[in-house]
């Protein structure tokens, strides 16, 4: 298996962040009963075809500031299954801090580590000069501007679900990795039944424009992502399915954690 078959499986978690963005509210609107607390954690299978290429988790962990002021911490980690491992090993873990009504990013890290690539990237995000400022292992590149309201790849797949979902709503979001600064654009196409894991869920089919995601899904006329929220008040991720050059992938949501309930549910 080489790397170009499986980077687009793992690169798929980090592309639901970057799209999964909704319309930009004012202050008035900001929702403040946010369906996700410190401590939960979501555990996904990432299969290629019928090969368990890997596993990811989204983990919200508790964060205060010097000042003691409590913002969001949001974590990803990707690793491969021990298969994959033997061809092309993959462990990386993505964080990202935003003010506490997730209105912006504060900054976002990426620890990169799949077959020779080695990064360590730190985006420092300024409200008051409207910049981000990217870094790999120390080494500043010249700050971008960005635009008010702007978050990161991962907590934007977060704030998706600080809001009611409604089909043929267009979702709308600024969003930069510290290099690129774009306005993400999805459409939510229907509410459906989707089984994962054994599991049926009411979800809202949900599809990102590709047109900005440079790499693997350009080089298809017909790629597609597609990304399932439960329609409830928790607007899960339960599901993600893409059609690329190289194939099919589908990562599918097994465990669930929450502290509100002190309990897991296993959906496997």
């Amino acid at each position: 298996m080489k790397s170009k078959i499986i980077l687009p499986l793992l690169f798929a978690l980090l592309f639901v962040a970057a799209n999964g963005m909704v319309k930009l509210a004012s202050a008035e609107e900001s929702i403040k009963d946010f369906p996700f607390v410190p401590g939960e954690k979501l555990t996904y299978k990432l299969r290629w075809g019928l090969l368990t290429a890997g596993y990811a988790e989204l983990e919200v962990l508790p964060y205060k500031d010097g000042s003691g002021e409590e913002n969001w911490h949001f974590v990803l980690t990707i690793r491969t299954s021990a298969f994959v491992d033997l061809v092309y090993k993959v462990r990386d873990r993505v964080e990202s801090v935003t003010n506490p009504l997730l209105e912006s990013t504060i900054f976002y890290k990426k620890k990169q580590r799949e077959g020779s690539t080695n990064r360590d990237i730190e985006v420092r995000f300024s409200r008051e000069n409207l910049t981000a400022v990217y870094s790999n292992k120390g080494q500043a590149i010249n700050p971008i501007k960005i635009e008010p309201g702007t978050l990161d790849p991962l907590s934007s797949v977060y704030f998706i679900r600080t809001h009611e979902l409604a089909e043929k709503m267009e979702i709308v979001r600024p969003v930069t990795d510290g290099k690129k600064n774009v306005l993400g654009r999805a459409r939510v196409v229907r509410r459906e039944n989707v089984y994962v894991a054994g599991t049926k869920y009411d979800a809202y089919l949900v599809e990102p424009d590709l047109k900005d995601v440079r790499g693997v899904f350009e080089k298809s006329k017909d790629s597609r992502i597609r990304l399932w929220y439960t329609a409830d008040e928790r607007r899960l991720l339960v599901k993600i399915r893409s059609k690329v050059i190289v194939g099919s992938f589908t990562g599918s949501l097994i465990k669930v954690f929450t502290p509100r309930t002190i309990s897991t549910e296993s959906l496997q």
